[in-house]
C-alpha cells in the first residue's frame, strides 16, 4: 500500500488488487493478464485503470516493462537486476539470476556510459517441446 502512496496514486480496491496479482508475479504478465485477472473480482473496473497503474509504476521504478514479446508489452514486478529465458513458441518468459561478466571496450560503448544490461536467452520450454 505504500508504494502506491509514496507515487501518488489513490489507494482504490482496484489498485491494490493490480498489486497483489503482481506481488511475487514469476509470469510476467501483460496488462491484458492482469485486467482478465483482476477484473472477475472488479468487473465495473476498466483497461485503462490497469493501463495507467503500470505505466505510473513502470515510470517509478517499481515494475519493469519488458518488449520481449512484439504483440504485446509484458511487466515484471521483480526490479532487481536478472535476465530473461524466452519460448520462442509460447513466449513464456523465466527468469535467470545470474551474474554474466561482459567485456565492453571503450570503442564497442561509442561515449556511453554503462548503466546496467539485460541478457535475453531464447529456446523452446518444455511444454512446448513435449507437443513437437
Amino acid at each position: 500500500m505504500h508504494i502506491l502512496k509514496k507515487i501518488g496514486l489513490k489507494l482504490t480496491p482496484q489498485r491494490l488488487a493490480i498489486l497483489d496479482y503482481l506481488k511475487g508475479n514469476t509470469a510476467h504478465p501483460s496488462a491484458d493478464d492482469i485486467y482478465g485477472a483482476v477484473s472477475k473480482k472488479f468487473p465495473s473496473m476498466s483497461f485503462a485503470t490497469v493501463y495507467n497503474t503500470l505505466e505510473t509504476l513502470r515510470r517509478n521504478g517499481r515494475v519493469l516493462e519488458l518488449t520481449i514479446d512484439p504483440q504485446k508489452k509484458r511487466f515484471d514486478p521483480n526490479t532487481e537486476p536478472h535476465h530473461h529465458l524466452i519460448c520462442i513458441n509460447c513466449k513464456k518468459i523465466v527468469d535467470i539470476h545470474a551474474k554474466y561478466e561482459l567485456e565492453v571496450t571503450d570503442t564497442m560503448k561509442s561515449g556511453f556510459e554503462l548503466t546496467g544490461n539485460h541478457i535475453e536467452f531464447y529456446g523452446i520450454c518444455p511444454e512446448c517441446s513435449k507437443n513437437t
